[in-house]
């Protein structure tokens, strides 16, 4: 049984964490510190931007190099991306100064950094915060909240959460936290993912199931369609709940995949719900499609649709736009054979069929498209297929927010 409870990366045993603010940005917290009192294997995942920030080239080697990972320091205000090789660099300093401190290897420390293109990282200051956060580590709830707090930029809500499964006889924990408002189309926005267990797992498995989680989650959600530089997922396994090591794709893997992706989902969906000015998640799903990968296609064109978004904010059953953003997805279907329908807590309306308007009520269809999370179901009647997506509505504050992000 995979059941849901309180708390974020501290949650698993032998993990703590703090968050505090060490003056990169101005009176607000922006420094997060994880780590783990034995070694932990690593998992990654990354975006496919070209243009990679200093610290997803320095994890990259790291998760890539195989070994193990005690420590993952994260700032907040500064991206250290487009920085050249004194950005580089800087990730080398600021791993080697949480190195020395725990007493362990540089190549055992994780970096993180998210906010503003193109500024160098005042090292100074992520070192200081480093010293400061080293000895106020803790395994509490509330350290694990600070954490989450301090990574945050544009979000307005911190994203945290925990699943507890049992494997082998034993009660294994997965939590984590996440930060992600505005430059959000994940290809693997500002995002950043942390997720940390106490299974014992392969480090084979361990990033098999993270990258086939990623793809029915981060990948599948949109606020502006926009892939950052900096989009990173790293999952961390200690092994200290003691259930037998997962090292074959057994019913105790299967378990802990499903249970994964209930954190990844969770953190995913909040990311999209807290996009930028949003004022209401929008998740599409299709049905009936020839095959996943249409799925796929089909209701990430509708939740990246400007023109759609702009509808959900407008509170508008345009149901046209919705149609036509699955008509130039690139995928082949009859559009005379779709049948659509809203959904909310407010109800759920069947708005056409077979391609044409039911004569729903407008009334009714504005209502259930007033709350804060509203589903559209396609059903495209190709195939057995389906996918979810999810994103949000285009609001005004969304450019007011963007236009002035430097300043």
């Amino acid at each position: 049984m995979i059941k849901k409870t309180d708390g974020g990366v501290t949650a698993a045993k032998g993990f703590e964490a703090i968050g505090i603010a060490a003056g990169i940005k101005k009176g607000k917290k922006d420094m997060a510190l994880i780590y783990s009192r034995i070694p932990c294997e690593v998992a990654g995942t990354f975006t496919t931007n070209v243009v990679k920030a200093a610290p997803v080239k320095w994890d990259q080697s790291v998760v890539y190099g195989g070994g193990s990972v005690h420590a993952v320091v994260v700032n907040s205000g500064v991206a250290n991306a487009c920085t050249g090789e004194e950005g580089l660099g800087y990730c080398k300093q600021t791993a080697e100064k949480a190195a020395e401190l725990f007493g362990i290897r540089a190549d055992q420390v994780l970096v993180a950094s998210t906010g503003v293109i193109g500024a160098q990282i005042p090292i100074d200051k992520i070192r200081a915060g480093i010293e400061t956060m080293q000895p106020i580590l803790a395994h509490t709830q509330a350290a694990a909240t600070l954490a989450a707090e301090a990574i945050m930029t544009t979000d307005t809500v911190k994203k945290e959460v925990v699943v507890e499964l049992t494997l082998g006889g034993k009660t294994v924990t997965i939590g984590g936290m996440c930060k992600g408002s505005g430059m959000i189309h994940p290809n693997m926005c500002t995002m950043l993912s942390f997720v940390t267990t106490d299974a014992a797992i392969s480090k084979e498995l361990l990033q098999k199931a993270l990258s086939a989680s990623v793809q029915d989650t981060y990948n599948m959600i949109s606020v502006d369609g926009d892939t950052s530089t900096n989009d990173t997922a790293l999952l961390l396994a200690n092994g200290e709940a003691g259930n037998p090591k997962i090292t074959e794709e057994n019913e105790d893997y299967a378990t802990f995949v499903k249970a994964l992706n209930e954190v990844n989902t969770y953190l995913a969906k909040h990311m999209a719900a807290d996009g930028e000015g949003a004022s209401a998640l929008f998740e599409v799903k299709v049905t009936g499609a020839a095959s996943k990968a249409d799925a796929v296609t089909l209701s990430k064109s509708v939740i990246t649709s400007n023109l759609t978004k702009a509808a959900i904010f407008g509170h508008d059953a345009n149901w046209g736009r919705i149609l036509c953003a699955m008509g130039y997805s690139g995928v082949q279907f009859d559009p005379e054979k779709v049948d659509l329908w809203f959904e909310s807590a407010a109800g759920k309306l069947k708005i056409i069929e077979n391609g044409v308007s039911t004569g729903y009520s407008e009334e009714e269809a504005t209502k259930i498209l007033s709350e804060k999370e509203v589903t559209a179901i396609a059903d495209v009647k190709m195939g057995e297929a389906s996918a979810t997506a999810w994103g949000c509505d285009l609001t005004f504050d969304y450019v007011k927010i963007n236009a002035d992000y430097r300043s």
